[in-house]
């Protein structure tokens, strides 16, 4: 939770936005950009270097991870003293991001590793940092920001961000092999379900049902963190808040989206991960049909953290996911593989609603823009579902001396 919550701290990149922007007269596009790159980078550096994660291990891959952080958000202080947004792309945008994508998935895979029991539960509580990150850096950045300026504040939470994961990255191991947590008789848990099968990343992405969830994880993303961009004016325009309020709002989403990391997770342990997207898709599908005729405030918030919810959630439930339909043989790079949709939807969530909004002065179509894509992504967790009965039902067919991993993928 805590190397989490250090690199969860790139949630409250809003906080140095209007800082800069006043500082150099830098467009609110311009400084946007650079936590988009720095998404997009999370992305692709956790695809290219989930086999560096499964092959040198957690305590390898997090000590890199602090080293990328740490030195990308303290040289952005440089950027920042010598007025450069090319230099702050580099060293928040591309540097940072590198570590936001190793960091991201190594504590996830091991901790899977670690709680096949609890596959979610584990992994919510770390990923519960990552959303939480904002709730934490955003307050103690802003009062840096007014006491040792913009760039003092980069070096400053630079350095602390690489004691702080280095330190606790030294502590991080995977369980020896085959292994498997005691149950106590007084403590009988539920049984440790048999995964689908043990593939390896490059085999699972020639998988239909590893592009399902893909396509699953981009539209939820992509419907979160659209709201997420937009949410301060959002609230202002649709329902009359004042920018105090809601500046709040927006406060409040980060509790949400880590606490619904934990909720979730921890209730699709018991309910199974199949259903625990279709109910997420459901649900934003409902929201955003009924939001565009909202002009309530207490509604408007309701349905606003709902949805956050099912965007944290999401980012939980995905790991455990990966390990009931690939194994964990190699789920920290399946789970690379998987975050390029991240990525993406980082990028295309803001623009679409930005582009939309420019172009109709509303909000509103934007709304019907991802029901739509939510009504596809509840098709698809109906169709996975199918794909997982097939497998399931081949692996129960092969004798025991039979590898079901090949036969079942035939």
């Amino acid at each position: 939770m805590l190397l989490h919550l250090c690199i969860g701290s790139a949630y409250a990149w809003s906080v140095f936005a209007k800082p800069l922007s006043t500082k150099f007269g830098w467009s609110a596009t311009d400084v946007a950009f650079t936590f988009s790159l720095a998404i997009a980078l999370l992305g692709i550096s956790a695809a290219f270097l989930g086999h560096f994660v499964e092959r040198r291990g957690p305590r390898v891959a997090w000590t890199t991870a602090s080293i990328f952080f740490g030195a990308g958000v303290a040289l952005s202080g440089l950027a920042v003293h010598l007025g450069s947004l090319y230099l702050l792309y580099l060293t928040y945008g591309i540097i940072a991001g590198i570590g936001l994508g190793i960091g991201y998935i190594a504590p996830v895979s091991t901790l899977v590793k670690w709680f096949p029991d609890r596959r979610e539960m584990a992994t919510g509580m770390a990923v519960f940092g990552f959303g939480a990150g904002s709730l934490v850096t955003g307050p103690i950045a802003a009062k840096l920001i007014q006491t040792v300026g913009i760039s003092g504040t980069f070096y400053i939470l630079g350095a602390a961000y690489f004691i702080v994961m280095f330190s606790v990255s030294q502590y991080l191991a995977p369980p020896a092999r085959e292994w498997t947590p005691p149950v106590p008789a007084s403590q009988q848990r539920r049984a440790v379900s048999r995964d689908l099968s043990q593939l390896t990343a490059n085999e699972a992405v020639r998988t239909k049902r590893f592009w399902m969830l893909w396509v699953m994880l981009f539209i939820n993303v992509s419907a979160g963190i659209m709201l997420i961009s937009q949410a301060s004016p959002m609230a202002q325009e649709k329902v009359g808040m004042s920018a105090i309020a809601a500046a709040a709002v927006v406060g409040a989403m980060g509790l949400f989206n880590g606490g619904g990391r934990i909720v979730w997770a921890s209730v699709s342990d018991w309910v199974g991960r199949p259903n625990i997207f279709t109910f997420f898709f459901l649900l934003q599908l409902i929201a955003f049909l009924y939001m565009p005729s909202l002009h309530q405030a207490l509604l408007f918030e309701i349905l606003l953290f709902a949805i956050i919810s099912c965007y944290g959630g999401g980012f939980a439930s995905i790991p455990a996911y990966i390990g009931d339909l690939f194994g964990t043989k190699q789920l920290g790079a399946i789970h690379g593989y998987i975050l390029t949709a991240w990525s993406a939807a980082g990028i295309v969530g803001p623009m679409v609603v930005a582009a939309i909004k420019d172009a109709t002065k509303s909000y509103d179509a934007t709304f019907y823009v991802f029901a739509g894509l939510l009504a596809v992504a509840l098709a698809v967790s109906l169709w996975i579902r199918l794909e997982i009965r097939v497998l399931r039902q081949a692996n129960e067919s092969q004798p025991t001396h039979t590898n079901p991993i090949s036969s079942a993928e035939k």
